[in-house]
């Protein structure tokens, strides 16, 4: 069989969709503390490792369309172990496609845990996640499952609409995050210290920039023409620019300024809202939708602190509010030339109602699921780290390594903590320490007039 221009487009989407895992680990990165920072960008890195090899193994044999299936939940998993038994040419291009959305899928969820997740613990729940929640999520809205044509919800109500990944990708990671929250707990300091604030705000910026960048892929990839291809182009540029001037504008109103950081998010939870509708929305829909969603989801960020659940990157204030706003705008702005027609273009209220079910049961599915596996772990081996080495940093106490030098050490600087940690003793406010073994990073390497250490990253 030859290379067509169709295949090679999906070669090159599959590329774009991988290089989207490093750009969330300089998005997540960048958002985290500065003694965290490695860590932060290794959950994503090691999702690549555990879900890639799964996936071969067995995740794409569960969530590819079979008839040897689980009540339209997931496909067999030995039907292609390994990858065998598949007959079509572009088979295995596709399976490498869908590797990709479920990498990311697990990545996404770190975010939740920043500062305190064992990173052993983690790379232990994230193939058994893939596994049990991804693969089968996928198989029942994209692999002729429950919520596909031939399923029995979509019999009894209607087929859901989910081009890229609104439930499959998003809604489930916001889940999943929010239940290793509740279960795992808050980070020292949650909603006290100043310290909980993005160390690296271009790192942010840039691993926005990379994400935008690779979500053309993630969203144009499976574009069956070109007029489909050409409508999911322009709504994943028209909805994430209007999320980020969404946001912003709700920064401006609430807080007196617009951020970066709010520029950053605000493209992210467009991207999220668009992901489900991309094929399915005029661009004055995508607009309309990236709106709502730049609002909703900067709104939705300060939850956290006012029911006290330690959502750290502001995985469920993004990927689960704007996933949902995605999911179930479509119920009101598919469009017919696309297929079902939504409530505003006549449509009816069918495909809304099977939607809104859809994504309630994508999310009770999940957090039941979720709760399954990480349960037992945080139990039997622990998937949070010591009261002590989140002080010092997961950076050091987990990997032996710090992201930054800010002193003469190699590694890190004199972190009061890590002092307290090795020394056993508290450093006093008033002790001194010698000049040439401290640097004010607010003074731009500049040494204190007392010597004393004033880095808290």
């Amino acid at each position: 069989m030859e290379l067509t221009a169709g295949l090679v487009w999906l070669l090159v989407a599959s590329a774009l969709v991988l290089f989207m895992t490093p750009g969330l680990a300089f998005f997540y990165g960048g958002m985290t503390r500065a003694k965290s920072a490695l860590n932060m960008m290794m959950m994503s890195f090691v999702a690549i490792g555990t879900v890639g090899i799964m996936w071969v193994l067995w995740g794409a044999s569960m969530a590819t369309s079979n008839k040897d299936n689980f009540f339209q939940i997931f496909a067999n998993p030995t039907s292609h172990f390994g990858l065998h038994n598949f007959t079509e040419p572009a088979d295995l291009l596709k399976v490498g496609y869908a590797a990709t959305f479920a990498i990311i899928t697990v990545a996404l969820i770190s975010g939740a845990v920043a500062d305190r997740a064992k990173f052993s613990a983690w790379v232990i729940f994230t193939p058994i996640w893939a596994t049990l929640v991804y693969a089968p999520l996928a198989y029942m809205v994209w692999g002729g499952g429950l919520f596909s044509a031939d399923g029995w919800f979509g019999q009894t109500f209607a087929p859901v609409i989910d081009f890229a990944g609104g439930t499959v990708v998003h809604i489930n990671a916001g889940v999943a995050g929010l239940i290793l929250v509740l279960i795992i707990g808050n980070r020292r300091g949650f909603g006290k210290d100043p310290n909980h604030r993005p160390h690296n705000v271009p790192f942010v910026m840039v691993g926005a920039a990379i994400l935008w960048f690779g979500w053309f892929g993630f969203n144009a990839g499976a574009a069956a023409t070109v007029e489909q291809a050409g409508l999911i182009w322009i709504n994943t540029l028209a909805a994430p620019a209007a999320a980020m001037l969404g946001w912003l504008a709700v920064e401006r109103f609430r807080d007196g300024h617009p951020t970066s950081l709010g520029a950053a998010s605000g493209v992210v939870a467009g991207l999220v809202a668009i992901t489900p509708a991309c094929a399915n929305v005029s661009p004055l829909g995508a607009i309309a939708l990236g709106v709502v969603a730049g609002v909703a989801s900067a709104l939705a960020v300060g939850l956290k602190f006012k029911f006290g659940y330690d959502d750290s990157l502001d995985v469920v204030g993004v990927h689960l509010v704007s996933g949902v706003v995605g999911t179930v705008a479509i119920g009101f702005l598919a469009t017919p030339a696309q297929g079902t027609a939504g409530l505003f273009y006549g449509g009816g209220s069918t495909q809304l109602v099977a939607q809104v079910l859809a994504a309630l049961i994508a999310m009770a599915f999940t957090a039941i699921m979720t709760f399954i596996i990480a349960f037992p772990i945080h139990k039997l081996m622990g998937f949070r780290v010591s009261q002590e080495q989140e002080v010092v940093g997961v950076d050091l106490s987990l990997h032996a390594e710090t992201a930054y030098e800010f002193g003469v050490s190699g590694r890190g600087g004199s972190f009061q903590p890590l002092h307290e940690l090795i020394t056993g003793k508290q450093l006093d406010e008033g002790a001194e320490v010698p000049a040439t073994e401290s640097v004010d990073v607010t003074s731009n390497g500049k040494k204190s007039a007392a010597g004393k250490e004033s880095v808290e990253a």
